[in-house]
């Protein structure tokens, strides 16, 4: 029973539900969709809407990435063992979405759901590396565990399905995109933009898997987010649905923005640094929306980091404070990102597109997204500019920057790059000294699923290790 539950049960996922006052602010379903005998879907799709902002404001992966240092308790930053557990995102928001599908009242609903799942996936697998996917969410005590490689082909695949399958039946409980079909529409074609050029180290050819799938997205008559107007994001109310990076800083300070990122940001004059780091958490005190340019070393001991930080009181936080209130949008994946995407494509071959103009489209989004003015010669510097000497590492750089805050972004981009140049935690205590390029097994899954995990442990090249490399990282 207790494995049934792990992967199928229908999750008690609603936010702030006891004591709430004003849910009509994050959706017109103001009842708890698991207490009825039938799940009333769109309060379903509503509770998982919910929580996407939190998949694109995840702290281990930010402080894997160097977005992010820790501020006084740095066991993450110092590479402690990262043996975390992902059934509760299957029991919870995956189940949810499950549930919305295997109701099959609305196709349309079914689809976003679909579109979601998809997402979800992606955060987990490349965390993980081999997970259940095909086998998961169906009443499987023991799922097996897909290898990575199998798990992209079908996110790309249901994705690109799902662009063809909305009719017109009706959307309720859509906070995201408020029924706007074409808008799911771009949003999963650019998912699968992303997701493809992930893969490019696997599938580097222009005739390969990964660079059909990205024409075939990039062509598709549905489009993809170009324009900021367009972004996949989370518009928090306040209240009792408060923005993730609000939440990071409500009665606590464990986080700030890294001297890595501060520096990379000074070196390349980048303006964008202004709404980046807020000089304190309090949004009640009269600087509460001053920029902080005042990194915090990154991978260092606790009574190193609280000496920096208690000699440095305005150290930056993590986005300006305006740029994080209870009500702050939190974007989740953005027209600069897709951009930028669609540049390294250029650059590999991929496509035929202008390699200069959508990179220059891509920068100029990201700083607009940030409400910053691009400086006139920031796309002339040397270390930016595309004139073939290290086209890659300078695009890579620019996706890593118009990613921020979303460290899981930034991982991934540096682990299938290399770039921007990360140097490891000066203080790490793990045995390599290196930083770790993927979470292990949380032990329940040797008690509760024994033989697939060890399965998917045989298919890594080092073990169930946090050096251990996922599939399109090696």
């Amino acid at each position: 029973m207790k494995k049934i539950i792990k992967y199928t049960f229908i999750s008690l996922f609603i936010l702030g539900i006891s004591g709430c006052e004003k849910l009509e602010d994050f959706g017109d379903t103001n009842v708890n969709p698991n207490g009825a005998e039938k799940p009333i879907i769109g309060a379903l799709l509503t509770n998982v809407s919910a929580t996407v902002g939190g998949f694109a404001a995840q702290t281990r992966p930010g402080l894997y990435g160097q977005y992010f240092s820790e501020t006084q308790y740095t066991d993450v930053s110092l590479y402690s063992a990262p043996q975390l557990d992902f059934v509760g995102t299957y029991a919870g928001p995956l189940n949810d979405l499950q549930n919305i599908i295997d109701q099959n009242q609305s196709k349309n609903m079914a689809t976003i759901a679909k579109i979601l799942q998809q997402y979800i996936f992606w955060t987990i697998t490349d965390r993980w590396g081999d997970v259940p996917y095909t086998e998961a969410l169906k009443g499987i005590t023991t799922p097996k565990y897909d290898s990575q490689e199998t798990i992209y082909k079908g996110m790309i695949a249901s994705l690109a399905k799902s662009v063809t399958e909305f009719d017109n039946s009706l959307i309720t409980g859509d906070i995201l995109y408020n029924g706007d079909v074409a808008s799911w529409k771009r949003l999963a074609n650019s998912l699968r933009m992303l997701m493809a050029v992930q893969l490019s180290n696997k599938f580097p050819a222009a005739s390969g898997y990964a660079a059909t799938e990205f024409k075939a997205a990039l062509s598709d008559a549905a489009g993809y987010i170009a324009l900021n107007a367009q972004n996949f994001k989370v518009n928090y109310p306040g209240g009792n649905y408060k923005n993730n990076w609000w939440a990071a800083y409500d009665g606590r300070k464990d986080y700030a923005e890294s001297k890595t990122m501060t520096d990379l940001m000074a070196s390349l004059g980048d303006s964008r640094q202004n709404a980046f780091g807020g000089a304190t958490q309090d949004q009640t005190t009269s600087n509460a929306s001053t920029t902080s340019n005042v990194g915090v070393p990154y991978g260092v001991t606790r009574t190193k980091a609280e000496a920096f930080t208690g000699a440095n009181t305005g150290w930056a936080r993590i986005l300006r404070g305006d740029l994080r209130t209870e009500s702050s949008p939190l974007i989740v994946i953005s027209a600069a990102q897709v951009a930028l995407a669609r540049a390294e494509a250029a650059n590999y071959g991929w496509t035929t597109e202008n390699l200069q103009a959508v990179y220059g489209q891509g920068i100029a989004l990201s700083f607009e997204q940030f409400g910053e003015t691009m400086p006139a010669s920031y796309l002339t510097q040397a270390n930016v500019v595309l004139d073939g000497t290290d086209n890659l590492k300078k695009i890579s750089t620019q996706r890593y920057i118009a990613s921020y805050p979303d460290g899981l972004q930034a991982w991934n981009i540096w682990r299938k790059s290399g770039f921007p140049v990360l140097i490891a935690a000066p203080d790490a205590t793990n045995s390599s000294k290196q930083i770790p390029t993927r979470y292990t097994y949380a032990t329940g899954e040797y008690t509760s699923n024994k033989a697939n995990v060890e399965a998917a442990v045989t298919a890594l090249s080092g073990g169930d290790k946090q050096d251990s490399k996922v599939w399109w990282d090696q």
